[in-house]
């Protein structure tokens, strides 16, 4: 199982860490680096695991879904999204262009004025 999957089943077994992402106390990323250099191990998870009843738990769990959304819109870097969304629009003009000068319409061939004419101005 990969170390992300067991941090998500991690903070499944232990809702009680929601409420300080939620309050900004934590964020994602540094739960995951404690969980990362220390695993499960309950010293370094003491000051934010508690025991508590199965009321808060159920609460939590109904309200994560919500606040994982909320929480995810708010950690996003909107300058750094816009510097993806116009690195994407720039790669799709090439390919536009790309496809443009294969499908551009043949000219017409150059015909020759008969000799007998004259210009009619």
């Amino acid at each position: 199982m990969e170390k992300k999957e067991e941090f998500k089943t991690f903070v499944r077994k232990n809702p009680s860490l929601i409420k300080f992402v939620k309050n900004g106390e934590m964020n994602w990323q540094k739960f995951y680096e404690i969980y990362d250099l220390y695993g499960e191990d309950e010293n370094a998870w003491a000051d934010y695991l508690k025991k508590e009843t199965k009321v808060v738990a159920s609460e939590a769990v109904a309200t994560s879904s919500v606040g994982d959304f909320f929480n995810f819109i708010k950690t996003i870097d909107l300058d750094s999204l816009q510097e993806t969304v116009g690195s994407l629009q720039r790669v799709l003009g090439v390919f536009g262009d790309l496809t443009n000068k294969n499908t551009e319409t043949p000219k017409e061939e150059y015909k020759p004025r008969p000799l007998y004419k004259h210009f009619d101005d």
